[in-house]
């Protein structure tokens, strides 16, 4: 249910791309993430970090291209909030203790600290290459070949990333079963 509600604005977008353009795309999924926001803070109390950049970033770039019908400014916002998790990850990783992805799995995995940080640069390399990647397929592809990479292919490269994480940590878990059965 969560990746549902994390995938609203991206997954209205690109239905109302189908049967409109991409300016009212562009409404629905402004109007999706303000809905998201609200959501969760009726529900939880509180509004995760990723929605509230999400918002604030689709009403930027989001009005910028209504505001002058031009849509290179919603193309742009994908890249954008590639690049500040990528930013937040090395952030991390260089001014904290704990990196971003260790603070969020150190729960559920235990590894030594080189492997910690070893994950959250393949993470900030992950989200820079998406941001890359988009930009590619937004100047080099049709308008309706860049919406279906910003629902399919952005879902596509992050669930094979997210097994080939898994893979590279099965190791580790394989490890720890071997020595807490001893």
């Amino acid at each position: 249910m969560k990746i549902l509600v994390d995938l609203f604005p991206v997954i209205l977008f690109f239905v109302a791309y189908q049967f409109f353009d991409i300016y009212v795309a562009t409404m629905a999924a402004i109007a999706a993430a303000v809905l998201q926001v609200a959501y969760q803070k009726l529900r939880h109390g509180a509004v995760e970090n990723m929605h509230w950049i999400t918002l604030g970033l689709l009403v930027v770039f989001g009005g910028l291209t209504l505001a002058l019908r031009d849509p290179t400014f919603t193309k742009w916002k994908p890249s954008v909030v590639n690049w500040l998790f990528a930013v937040a990850f090395l952030g991390s990783q260089l001014f904290m203790e704990r990196g971003l992805l260790r603070r969020m799995l150190d729960h559920a995995v235990t590894l030594p600290e080189d492997e910690w940080r070893r994950l959250n640069i393949a993470w900030v390399l992950f989200f820079f290459a998406l941001g890359a990647l988009n930009l590619l397929i937004a100047y080099n592809f049709s308008e309706a070949v860049w919406v279906n990479f910003k629902l399919f292919g952005f879902l596509g490269l992050t669930l094979l990333f997210l097994l080939i994480q898994g893979l590279y940590l099965s190791r580790f878990v394989e490890a720890e079963d071997s020595v807490t059965k001893d």
